[in-house]
């Protein structure tokens, strides 16, 4: 016990488990892009704490962190051929974040819509090494005990990865104030109908990127260029209108459909609710005050992380 850290023996497994899983799911997610996978990730890291020999664990973040992170890379090499084959555009499943999240930069930017995408590109190995390297600031000797490699192949990993994303990421620069403003904008347009004031906020080359993962009524190519994009927004919005305008005149009843402005994957995002359950959630990419990409999830399987919305 050199490192001075108490061996698990004589503590509370629960307890200890408990005051990792946040950090756990946090890993899992970062490097599944899937909050049900991360779940399941942290779920079986639990079984293999409850029988591991307590004797032999000095450092309960250690050994689960390194079980979780294997754990979640077994899950994501599984997963790749799956989502080879979805239907249509594929997203990483949005989550709720906290204004603690949003404030501090780096883990915005590694839980960011745009950032997880990039890192679909990564290889299992090389997106491990990026997302405890660069959102967890995990020396690479640590990371190296970790992954079972040695420390300077880590290093190697770590440089790859962070170049190929370099290359690849968005480069929007707005500030948290700026992208609440551009999304209150978006959403006053959207739910008004007021094509106008849509097409004032879209970028002229705005993209739409929906997954609908065959399961929801979403375009299955990215649609591109300011007028297609407010034209397609609205005609969602239309129909949401017009099923309300219905019910309120006593005619065919219809569920009662909300957007909620709220914190998603770092940074301002909406969630569209039907009667409380999550129907689709929307992120924004935002630079110079206006709307440069809009990342649409509407399969019902993959709204698990925004469910927890909460409805007046």
């Amino acid at each position: 016990m050199s490192d001075g850290v108490q061996p698990l023996e004589g503590r509370n497994s629960a307890r200890v488990f408990d005051e990792h899983r946040g950090l756990l799911i946090s890993v899992a997610y970062r490097v599944l892009g899937s909050v049900t996978d991360a779940e399941d990730a942290v779920q079986e890291a639990w079984l293999r704490w409850s029988k591991a020999d307590p004797a032999e664990v000095f450092n309960p973040r250690a050994f689960l962190v390194r079980v979780t992170t294997r754990l979640a890379m077994d899950r994501l090499r599984r997963a790749k051929a799956r989502r080879e084959s979805y239907v249509g555009s594929w997203l990483p499943e949005p989550i709720l974040t906290g204004r603690d999240v949003a404030e501090d930069v780096a883990l915005a930017e590694s839980v960011s819509m745009a950032m997880l995408v990039v890192l679909e590109t990564l290889s299992p190995l090389e997106r491990a090494v990026f997302v405890l390297r660069e959102a967890f600031g995990m020396p690479y000797a640590e990371i190296a005990d970790v992954l079972g490699r040695k420390e300077e192949a880590v290093r190697q990993l770590g440089r790859r990865a962070r170049d190929h994303v370099q290359e690849r990421r968005s480069r929007f620069d707005a500030d948290q104030t700026e992208q609440r403003q551009v999304t209150e904008r978006f959403l006053e347009a959207t739910s008004t109908g007021n094509l106008e004031a849509l097409m004032a906020v879209l970028s002229p080359g705005v993209t739409l990127v929906a997954d609908g993962g065959g399961k929801a009524l979403a375009p299955r190519r990215p649609v591109h260029g300011a007028e297609k994009v407010a034209r397609f927004l609205l005609a969602v919005a239309t129909e949401e209108r017009t099923a309300r305008f219905l019910e309120s005149i006593g005619s065919e009843p219809s569920k009662e459909v909300r957007a909620h402005p709220t914190e998603v994957n770092g940074g301002p995002g909406i969630v569209v609710t039907s009667e409380g359950e999550p129907v689709s959630a929307l992120v924004l990419d935002v630079s110079d005050g206006m709307v440069r990409t809009i990342r649409l999830v509407a399969n019902p399987e993959k709204l698990a992380g925004v469910r927890a919305i909460k409805t007046p």
